[in-house]
């Protein structure tokens, strides 16, 4: 038991470098260990990702439709053309070859290079998601401060019950509501999809950005803030918060400064975890405002047996998973003294 409470009380060992390291060669073995995890996470994800577009069939057979069978020629040579014909062991390593290598291979549904059809998708979809994380952060931080200044009392229990209620709606119940309220049938101030300008992006017409960032915001922030509160109640009752108030600093320099700062740690890791849902997020958001982003495009892809398209947009999205965590890991131990202590010391 007293081993179990120990390794509880003291997370930061498992970055502790190995004994005898020190300065920048055990920074360097724990970024090469934490890098060498992210590239393990994305193999595991790319053997999953290959069987499950496996898994929903044949594309030659999607392709010809009901001349599958009545046209055996043209099935030999989409097979040769697809990789189809060789074992699936073959095709995942002529697919991850292709996808190291920055082939991500060709569209079943127009014949035209993955690569070029995603790439505005992306740039879209990382507005949007950067739009909402710029807007959620500092809501999420002033709306824990306000309920922390106010614990135990009325407006605390008001904003609790309100983030409670919130964070456990869907994100496409809260879109329907948005809807509903601004663009159907309360009232008709702003777009119920999102209009792009012929040749142009989203952000052209900014007001049809305003539904689908509200609602990623909207979905992510209740928890984002409920979080930041509990650890700033748990700061603000710690001796050196006490202290400084014994010294006579006013309480909103002791909010800002001390305990804020103190708090920021877990808030990283929770607003890295609620960005990586932002990116999953936006499939379901992007596609009920027609939004063209990667999200929509994934869904459409699957409808149409999109193999290549499906197989790269959703290594994009395990991408931004890996990435946003790997930084939300080191920022935590570059804000943490005790952290960096542990690894260059």
């Amino acid at each position: 038991m007293t081993d179990v409470a120990t390794a509880l009380q003291d997370p930061l060992e498992e970055v502790a470098p190995p004994k005898g390291q020190h300065g920048a060669a055990a920074w360097a073995i724990w970024l090469a260990r934490r890098l060498g995890l992210a590239v393990l996470t994305l193999w595991l994800v790319s053997v999953l990702t290959f069987m499950a577009t496996a898994a929903l069939g044949d594309p030659v057979r999607a392709i010809l439709g009901r001349d599958y069978n009545s046209n055996p020629g043209r099935v030999a040579e989409l097979e040769a053309l697809l990789g189809t014909d060789q074992s699936l062991v073959s095709r995942y390593f002529d697919w991850l070859g292709g996808l190291l290598t920055g082939d991500l291979g060709v569209s079943l549904a127009n014949s035209l290079p993955v690569g070029g059809q995603i790439s505005s998708s992306v740039v879209n979809s990382a507005v949007l998601v950067a739009l909402s994380a710029a807007v959620m952060i500092p809501l999420a931080f002033a709306v824990a401060m306000i309920s922390t200044h106010y614990r135990r009392k009325r407006p605390d229990t008001v904003i609790q019950t309100i983030l409670l209620a919130m964070a456990g709606l869907p994100e496409f119940v809260i879109g329907v509501l948005l809807i509903a309220l601004f663009a159907t049938t309360v009232s008709q101030v702003l777009p119920a999809v999102t209009l792009v300008p012929l040749g142009g992006s989203p952000w052209d017409e900014p007001k049809s950005m305003v539904l689908p960032t509200v609602t990623l915001v909207l979905w992510v922030a209740p928890y984002v803030s409920r979080i930041v509160r509990a650890s700033l109640l748990e700061v603000i009752d710690s001796d050196y918060v006490e202290l400084a108030r014994l010294k006579g600093i006013p309480e909103k320099v002791v909010m800002r400064r001390h305990a804020l700062l103190n708090a920021i740690v877990p808030g990283i890791q929770v607003i890295a975890l609620q960005l990586a849902f932002l990116a999953g997020g936006v499939v379901v958001v992007e596609t009920l405002f027609s939004y063209p982003g990667i999200g929509r495009q994934l869904v459409d892809s699957v409808r149409n047996h999109d193999v290549a398209m499906v197989q790269a947009l959703s290594m994009i999205i395990a991408g931004v998973y890996v990435v946003v965590n790997l930084v939300a890991d080191l920022l935590s131990i570059l804000l943490t003294p005790r952290a960096r202590t542990a690894i260059s010391s």
